[in-house]
C-alpha cells in the first residue's frame, strides 16, 4: 500500500506522553513507548510499520521523559520520516493529548495510535484499505478476548460501523448490557484496540469534551459525540498480533517470543 492510493496525504499521530506507572521501576527514567522489544523501542516498531505503508509525517505527543524520545529519534531522518514533537505538559487524558496534534494535522486525515501498542505492519494497510471503501469520519480497530473493563467496549451494526460505545464498563453495566440483549453469549465482545484513522473533524469534538467521572478528558467521549452527530465510524477487526504492552509481564512475554 502506497500513499498514492489516497487523494491526499495521510499523517500519523502517536500518543507517547504517559509515564506507564504499571511498568513500575522500568519507566523511572524512560517513557513506556521507549521500552525495548527485540532490541528496539516499541515506538520504533510502530514508526517502521507506518513508514512501510507510506506514512512519513509523524507527530509524537511527548510528556514523561520526553528527551529520551527526542534524543533517540531526532528529526526522524535516520528512520525515513519527518517527526514533529508536541509536549503535553498536563497529563489530563487522551482527548486532550490527541488535540495537541491539531496544528500538525491541519486538513489531512491521520492515523492515531497509542505509543505502546504493537501490531503487524499489515494492520495499518488493512485500516487504510477499509478507510477508502466508504465515506467514513474514521476507523476504529477492535480485538476480541480482552477484559473490556480495562478499555472500551464497542458495538457495531451489520456494516460493521459503530453504533454504541461504553468506556471501561463496570460489572453492573455489563450485566445491564446482557439484560438488554446487547451482549450475547457466544458472540465476540469487541474491545477498543487503540489504533484509529480520523478526519480532522475529530478536533471539533475533542474541543468540547468535559472531564469524565475518572477526572480525565477521554478520546472516547469525542468518538461518542461524532457518533451522535451521525458521522460514520467503521470498525476493523485486527488480524493476528495485537499487544497492549501494559505491564512488565506482557513485556517479558514479548521478549520470550522467537
Amino acid at each position: 500500500m502506497h500513499p498514492h492510493v489516497f487523494s491526499k496525504e495521510m499523517k500519523a499521530v502517536i500518543l507517547a506522553a504517559g509515564k506507564g506507572t504499571r511498568m513500575r521501576n522500568l519507566t523511572a527514567e524512560c517513557p513506556k513507548p521507549m521500552l525495548r522489544v527485540h532490541g528496539k523501542p516499541i515506538l520504533q516498531h510502530i514508526i517502521e510499520g507506518l513508514r512501510v505503508n507510506g506514512i512519513t509525517e509523524v507527530c509524537i505527543i511527548t510528556g514523561w521523559c520526553a528527551e529520551v524520545i527526542k534524543n533517540y529519534f531526532g528529526d526522524g531522518a535516520d528512520f525515513g520520516i519527518t517527526i514533529t514533537y508536541v509536549h503535553q505538559t498536563e497529563q489530563n487524558g487522551t482527548g486532550k493529548a490527541a488535540e495537541l496534534a491539531k496544528d500538525f494535522v491541519d486538513q489531512d486525515d491521520f492515523i492515531l495510535t497509542y505509543g505502546d501498542i504493537l501490531v503487524k505492519t499489515e494492520t495499518y494497510a488493512q485500516m487504510l484499505r477499509r478507510y477508502v471503501c466508504g465515506d467514513y469520519a474514521g476507523i476504529l480497530t477492535v480485538t476480541a478476548g480482552e477484559d473490556v473493563k480495562k478499555g472500551g467496549l464497542l458495538f457495531f451494526d451489520n456494516d460493521f460501523c459503530l453504533k454504541y460505545l461504553v468506556e471501561k464498563p463496570t460489572e453492573f453495566q455489563l450485566n445491564q448490557l446482557r439484560d438488554e440483549g446487547l451482549l450475547k453469549e457466544g458472540e465476540p465482545v469487541w474491545y477498543n484496540a487503540g489504533i484509529y484513522i480520523f478526519k480532522p473533524i475529530l478536533f471539533d469534538y475533542t474541543a468540547k469534551i468535559q472531564k469524565s467521572p475518572r477526572g480525565e478528558y477521554e478520546l472516547t467521549d469525542a468518538i461518542i459525540a461524532l457518533l451522535q452527530n451521525q458521522l460514520r465510524l467503521a470498525g476493523l477487526q485486527i488480524q493476528g498480533r495485537w499487544v497492549d504492552v501494559r505491564d512488565p509481564e506482557v513485556l517479558a512475554a514479548l521478549e520470550a517470543e522467537q
